[in-house]
């Protein structure tokens, strides 16, 4: 049986494996994932990297909710850390190493045809700049 810091553990892993998911980094996660899994058998880390996966796809093809992927990894995680003890430091770190922000950059095009003033408009001709003296 776990204590409830170890639970925790698993539970702030879990939510960041999400994290890189939602974010599309499944394969920095796959880095991660190896360290964690290591003193796991053959059939652990074949599961752990399916889950990975399945839950990439689910997440991207929005047929699997963010809850239902961090609870499904959450008990993942759970049953191996209870398997393996000794795994509790790779667990922290990837509990405690959430996915960088990624920024999302729209690129667009913009083109105005008649009179009048157009916000974020073509500006064609010069500016002037003055510093508010007459």
């Amino acid at each position: 049986m776990l204590d409830e810091a170890a639970v925790a553990v698993a539970t702030g892993a879990a939510s960041n494996v999400v994290a890189y998911l939602l974010q599309g980094r499944a394969e920095a996660l796959h880095a991660r994932l190896s360290a964690v899994f290591q003193r796991g058998t053959a059939e652990q880390r074949s599961d752990a990297f399916q889950a990975l996966e399945d839950d990439s796809i689910a997440l991207a093809q929005h047929t699997a909710t963010e809850a239902e992927a961090t609870a499904r990894w959450t008990g993942f995680l759970t049953a191996y850390l209870a398997a393996h003890p000794d795994a509790r430091t790779d667990l922290e770190a990837l509990a405690s190493a959430a996915p960088p922000a990624t920024r999302t950059v729209n690129i667009g095009s913009q083109h105005n045809h008649g009179s009048g003033t157009f916000v974020g408009g073509d500006n064609h001709g010069g500016i002037t700049v003055t510093n508010g003296a007459d």
